[in-house]
């Protein structure tokens, strides 16, 4: 059997579609609640995520249709604001649980600040030991991840504990183990969907964030494209008002 584009749409936007369902039925809801809850205190919502699962954090800080009191945390950091040698950003670095409290001293983080994190496997000792260090410190912890997958690996993390076990809410991303959706023959599969149902639920989530705000009769504080007129001078006013909290460039 030979399988098409057609067969990963399939598998996408089945996917998507019961996510958007799930959240117009009021899943994400709670999440929502504690985001907005956040920026009504002042506070800045602080993505994470390593490996592929940047995309998500990039989709949900500094980008255009985005709420602009958002931090992009990366593991770039302790290159960019602290010590690290490029050469030390390898690729089995997301797995270090030692290198939190290091990367964290790098980042700006307020009180009121909610940490939204994404992992497909949910297991790997930075993602981990960042969940525990935001709720340590009485921050609150949105998880996506894929609730298939990480109940089928084990934890690299000391504390033996999963990211969806620590996140206040959990949302799943509906990748499958592996996250790989389609067979070319008895050894490879491909058709990885975990970064288009992530990137899917972090507009989702702003958009619930954006129309919160928008039915107490506020302006939400959304970036509009740099490359329509007055974008910059929009965005850049917003963002003065965040200053020392938000990093964009990273």
């Amino acid at each position: 059997m030979t399988v098409t584009a057609s067969d990963l749409l399939r598998e996408t936007t089945t996917r998507l579609e019961r996510l958007a369902a799930d959240a117009d039925a009021g899943a994400h809801d709670t999440a929502v609640a504690y985001l907005v809850e956040a920026l009504d205190a002042g506070g800045v919502l602080q993505a994470f995520g390593t490996g592929h699962s940047q995309a998500f954090a990039m989709e949900v800080a500094g980008r255009a249709g985005g709420l602009i009191p958002t931090n992009r945390i990366s593991l770039t950091d302790l290159v960019l604001f602290g010590d690290r040698e490029t050469s030390e950003l390898t690729a089995t670095l997301e797995r270090e649980p030692w290198l939190v409290d290091e990367l964290m001293a790098t980042v700006p983080v307020g009180e009121h600040d909610v940490f939204l994190i994404a992992s497909n496997s949910g297991v790997n000792g930075s993602i981990v030991g960042t969940a525990l260090w935001a709720k340590e410190r009485g921050h609150r912890v949105i998880a996506v991840t894929s609730l298939e997958h990480t109940a089928r690996v084990e934890p690299k993390h000391p504390s033996g504990k999963r990211l969806s076990e620590i996140a206040d809410v959990v949302i799943d991303n509906l990748a499958p183990y592996g996250d790989t959706t389609l067979d070319i023959n008895d050894d490879v599969r491909v058709g990885a969907v975990s970064s288009m149902t992530a990137a899917f639920i972090a507009q989702s989530l702003t958009l619930g964030v954006a129309r919160a705000i928008a039915a107490r009769g506020e302006v939400p504080p959304v970036y509009i494209s740099a490359n329509i007129p007055g974008g910059d001078e929009h965005n850049s006013a917003l963002e003065a008002l965040y200053q020392g909290r938000i990093r964009r460039g990273s």
